[in-house]
């Protein structure tokens, strides 16, 4: 059983960056996929990014990329979102998510999640 743990939301004005963090324990953190998803109020849960377990694939959705950056430490079990430039849209929970084997963006290829951080970007 894998237990993932975010960190790192909070308030932040339009134009402003955040790094979250998602630590892992309980499991074999080199063989999970780690994915980065959100969920606007009123909105569906919705994809953000992944990362394969070497990092040699990084995956975005559109209204992420060229903004948002994953990344992992597998020394550290810890997963990190990058986020530059936020918009008011970004506004969402954003959860940390674990699959084994490949790459997905669905979140119900995934097998474990976190509690979620909140975001807040203001305009």
């Amino acid at each position: 059983q894998v237990q993932l743990v975010e960190s790192g939301g909070g308030l932040v004005q339009a134009g402003g960056s955040l790094r979250l963090s998602c630590a892992a324990s309980g499991g074999t953190f080199i063989s999970y996929t780690m994915g980065w998803f959100r969920q606007a109020p009123g909105k569906e849960r919705e994809f953000v990014a992944a990362s394969t377990w070497n990092a040699d694939r990084l995956f975005y959705a559109s209204s992420v990329k060229g903004r948002f950056t994953i990344s992992r430490d597998n020394a550290k079990s810890t997963v990190y979102l990058q986020m530059n430039t936020l918009k008011p849209e970004d506004t969402a929970i954003y959860y940390c998510a674990a699959k084994s084997g490949n790459y997905g963006q669905y979140d119900d290829q995934y097998n474990y999640w976190g509690q979620g951080t909140q975001v807040t970007v203001s305009s």
